[in-house]
């Protein structure tokens, strides 16, 4: 099926000519290694200086990777892409926050999201980051099973009361609910208590999902035992199956404190992985939003669908992609009638900055993500002057 991503026309069928060469331009910019340090440095260093960047920033890197500064700016993309067939799920992409104000922040905005999703179709999933409720090195003790003292207990029972609202106003509004991964070392106490949610607002159908970042060796054999506990327990599964974000990080924190890599020994050995833990899950119908920019992963999920005989638009299954990549494959599963998402991050300009920079260093280390963003570029440009 994989002729089906190669159609520029349906892929690009909403950027202009000049939001086409401004794609362009980005790209070729991040395919510079070189120029992405140099960038990100510069950047940094202008948004610390409070320099007058963010209208650039804005008019260039921010709106080709983001919906807005805040939800209501969204909401135009939103509806654009959904009268292509795909959807939007709004992401406050605010990151590196400390302070309990900044988390309940985090946390009426989750809310804002979940009643916007009910009453948008176009907004099938609210999602937030455990690391947006509480502070990274809470989790880790947590995770650690470390002896909490009194404030530190007092400060994450905040977090597991932030955790249980946002469920439970999912679970009200029937909105599905998507939470995403973090660093290995925080992540047994984001799992441990998601699955605790699943436990009270599963029961019925999947309502929360967590995230399973299949670079991690372990993690097909950690879905197995929550499968198991939940037919033992009769709630639902529902999870979001992405290849991982952080792995310099983790290869280099391992190293350093000398334990084991969390990482599988090589891509293919993530490949691996990750295809069989979408095929476990559709053995065992169960839910997933599968989040790939890889053509080869969503061509496996479309043929184990026609395998199975499961329809194009069951609600089951969902392929999902961030917002400015990967249009060749969101649009054109879409126009085929695939259940289809893009992350649509946004906030303010200099706190998703964070985010932006990531996403640059994710493009240049994924081998060949920026090539094919450029040479599919490439071709809707020849094509609309007429050259193919």
């Amino acid at each position: 099926m994989k002729n089906l991503f190669n159609n520029t026309q349906i892929a690009f069928s909403l950027k202009s000519d000049t939001e086409l060469d401004r794609a362009y331009f980005l790209f070729k910019l991040i395919d510079n290694q070189p120029l992405v340090r140099i960038g990100t440095a510069v950047t940094n260093f202008a948004i610390k200086a409070n320099l007058p960047v963010e209208g650039l920033i804005r008019a260039t890197v921010f709106d080709h990777f983001c919906g807005g500064v805040n939800e209501d700016d969204c909401i135009p993309v939103v509806d654009k892409m959904f009268a292509k067939g795909v959807s939007s799920v709004l992401d406050y992409s605010v990151e590196g926050k400390e302070e309990e104000e900044q988390f309940d922040t985090v946390l009426e905005k989750t809310l804002k999201l979940i009643d916007f999703a009910k009453e948008k179709k176009a907004i099938p999933f609210a999602v937030f980051k455990p690391s947006g409720f509480g502070r990274i090195d809470l989790y880790e003790q947590v995770s650690l099973r470390k002896k909490l003292t009194p404030a530190e207990e007092d400060e994450w029972n905040k977090v597991v009361a932030r955790f249980d609202k946002v469920c439970k106003a999912s679970y009200d509004n029937d909105v599905a609910l998507l939470i995403d991964a973090e660093e290995s070392w925080m992540q047994d106490a984001v799992d441990s208590l998601v699955e605790k949610m699943m436990q009270k607002y599963n029961k019925l159908k999947p309502i929360v999902f967590n995230t399973l970042q299949m670079y991690r060796w372990d993690r097909l054999d950690f879905l197995k035992k929550l499968h198991d506990k939940a037919n033992a327990e009769g709630f639902h599964i529902g999870m979001k199956l992405v290849r991982g974000a952080y792995m310099e990080k983790e290869n280099e924190r391992a190293t350093e404190k000398g334990y084991p890599t969390p990482i599988c020994v090589s891509k293919e050995a993530t490949d691996e992985n990750y295809d069989a833990a979408v095929k476990y899950m559709v053995d065992n119908n169960m839910s997933v939003f599968e989040g790939t920019h890889n053509e080869a992963s969503t061509d496996f999920l479309m043929n184990l669908m026609e395998e199975k005989g499961i329809a194009s638009n069951d609600s089951k299954i969902w392929f999902g992609q961030l917002y400015g990549m990967s249009d060749n494959i969101s649009f054109n599963l879409a126009a085929n009638g695939y259940n289809v998402a893009k992350y649509l991050p946004f906030g303010p300009v200099k706190d998703v900055m964070p985010y932006l920079i990531r996403r640059a260093e994710e493009n240049t280390s994924v081998a060949g993500q920026t090539s094919r963003e450029l040479s599919m570029i490439k071709a809707e440009r020849n094509r609309r002057k007429g050259k193919i």
